[in-house]
C-alpha cells in the first residue's frame, strides 16, 4: 500500500478492544466512516472457567450492542456478526448532531456453550471534521463483496488507493458501507461463491474525474437500460479485485444543490402548529366518576322500562277475548265455522277407526266347483289397516287349488 493511500485510509477510524477492564473511548469524525472490531479472542478470558496460557478454546460467543438507556443503537451505527463463531463489527458514519456528545454503548458478550455474560462499555465521542461534507461523493456498488468483507483495513484500503488513482483527490475519506441487503437486495443462492453485495460512498474535495463521468453519456445509459455492461476505461484499475455495476454508480455534487425547502402553506388537511407537546402535570384534581356511572346506567335503563310497560299493556290489558269476539261476528259466520270444524272432527275420528266391512263387489259368491255360498275372508272386526296391500300366495281355507303335474304322465290334485 502506498504513503498516501495509508494516510488517506488513517481518516477511518479503526480500534479493537484493548486488554484493560474498563471503558474505552473512541475519537471517530463526524462524517467519516467509523469501524470497531469486537474480538472474540478478548472476551474468551471473561468467562470460567479461565483458560490457561497457551489454551486453546473455541466457545461460540455472540455480542448484543445497544444505547445506554435504550434497546437499539443509534441509527447511524449498525452491527453485523455472521457467526458465533467470527468477530463483530460496529460501523456506521457519524451525524453532525452527535459532535460533542458522547456516545455510550453497552456491549453483551455471550458465551453460547456456557451461557456466562460479560459486558463492556464504548464511549464514542464525536469530532467536528474539517470541510465536513466533502463536495463531492460518489457511491459505488462493488457485487462481490460482502459487508464484514469490506469492513477489513486491507480491503477498504486497496479500494480507496484505486479511487485515488481514478479521482485523484487531494483529501478522500471513506463516508459510509452499506449492505445491499439494507437497500432492498435478496440473499444470494449459496452456489459459485455469490456475494451480497456492498454500497460504499467515499468524497473528495475536487469534482468528479473524467472516467467517473463517461457513465453519464447516452452510450452507457442505454447500454445499462438494456442491461449491458457500460465501457468505462478506468473499470481495469478495480477489475483485479473489485467488480463495480457502473449503472449503479451515484455521484453527488453538492455544490450545485439547490435547497428543497418550501415554506408551508396552512391549508385545508395541515393542522396549525401547536407547540411542543405539554403533558399534564402530576398534581391533577381527583374526579368523581359515580355521577357519570349513574347517568350512563339509568337512563338505558329507564328507556328499557318503560317499553316493557308499553309492550306489556298492549299483550295483555288490550286483549278483547273470545266473548267480544264471538258477539261482534254475524250468526251465519259462526255457524259456518262451527259446520266446519265438526266435519273436521268425525273425519278425523274416522280416520282413526278403520273397522269397515270388506267391499262384497271384491269377494267370490259361490265356490267354483261345489257351488256353495262362501262366507267373507274377514270378518267385520277385522283390523284392514295391517292389511298388506297384495295377498300372498298361500292356501286360503276357501281359495281354490289348481292342479299342478308333478311327474311325467300323472297329475295331482
Amino acid at each position: 500500500m502506498s504513503p498516501a493511500t495509508t494516510g488517506t485510509f488513517l481518516l477511518t477510524v479503526y480500534t479493537i478492544f484493548s486488554k484493560v477492564h474498563s471503558d474505552r473511548n473512541v475519537y471517530p469524525s463526524a462524517g467519516v466512516l467509523f469501524v470497531h472490531v469486537l474480538e472474540r479472542e478478548y472476551f474468551k478470558g471473561e468467562f470460567p472457567p479461565y483458560p490457561k496460557p497457551g489454551e486453546i478454546s473455541n466457545d461460540p460467543i455472540t455480542f448484543n450492542t445497544n444505547l445506554m438507556g435504550y434497546p437499539d443503537r443509534p441509527g447511524w451505527l449498525r452491527y453485523i456478526q455472521r457467526t458465533p463463531y467470527s468477530d463483530g463489527v460496529l460501523y456506521g458514519s457519524p451525524t453532525a448532531e452527535s459532535v460533542g456528545k458522547p456516545t455510550i454503548i453497552e456491549i453483551t458478550a455471550y458465551n453460547r456453550r456456557t451461557f456466562e455474560t460479560a459486558r463492556h462499555n464504548l464511549i464514542i465521542n464525536t469530532m467536528s471534521a474539517e470541510d465536513f461534507p466533502l463536495p463531492y461523493q460518489a457511491e459505488f456498488f462493488i457485487k462481490n463483496m460482502n459487508v464484514e468483507e469490506m469492513l477489513a483495513s486491507e480491503v477498504l484500503g486497496d479500494f480507496l488507493g484505486a479511487v485515488k488513482n481514478v479521482w485523484q483527490p487531494e483529501r478522500l475519506n471513506a463516508i459510509n458501507i452499506t449492505s445491499a441487503l439494507d437497500r432492498g437486495g435478496r440473499i444470494p443462492l449459496p452456489i459459485n461463491d455469490m456475494k451480497e453485495g456492498v454500497y460504499v460512498m467515499v468524497g473528495a474535495d475536487v469534482p468528479f474525474s473524467s472516467c467517473l463521468r463517461e457513465v453519464k453519456n447516452p452510450q452507457n445509459q442505454l447500454r445499462c437500460s438494456q442491461e449491458m455492461e457500460p465501457v468505462i476505461t478506468c473499470d481495469k484499475k478495480f477489475r483485479t479485485q473489485f467488480y463495480i455495476d457502473w449503472c449503479k454508480i451515484s455521484l453527488v455534487d453538492k455544490t450545485k444543490q439547490v435547497s428543497t425547502y418550501q415554506e408551508v402553506i396552512r391549508g385545508e388537511g395541515i393542522l396549525p402548529d401547536g407547540g411542543e407537546y405539554k403533558p399534564p402535570s402530576d398534581s391533577l384534581k381527583s374526579r368523581d366518576y359515580y355521577t357519570d356511572f349513574l347517568i350512563t346506567l339509568a337512563v338505558p335503563s329507564a328507556v328499557a322500562l318503560v317499553l316493557f310497560l308499553v309492550l306489556a299493556y298492549i299483550m295483555c290489558c288490550r286483549r278483547e277475548g273470545v266473548e267480544k269476539r264471538n258477539m261482534q261476528t254475524p250468526d251465519i259466520q259462526l255457524v259456518h265455522h262451527s259446520a266446519i270444524q265438526k266435519s273436521t272432527k268425525e273425519l278425523r275420528d274416522m280416520s282413526k277407526n278403520r273397522e269397515i266391512a270388506w267391499p262384497l263387489s271384491t269377494l267370490p259368491v259361490f265356490h267354483p266347483v261345489t257351488g256353495e255360498i262362501i262366507p267373507p275372508l274377514h270378518t267385520d272386526n277385522y283390523d284392514s289397516t295391517h292389511m298388506p296391500l297384495m295377498q300372498t300366495q298361500q292356501n286360503l281355507p276357501h281359495q281354490t287349488q289348481i292342479p299342478q303335474q308333478q311327474t311325467a304322465g300323472k297329475w295331482y290334485p
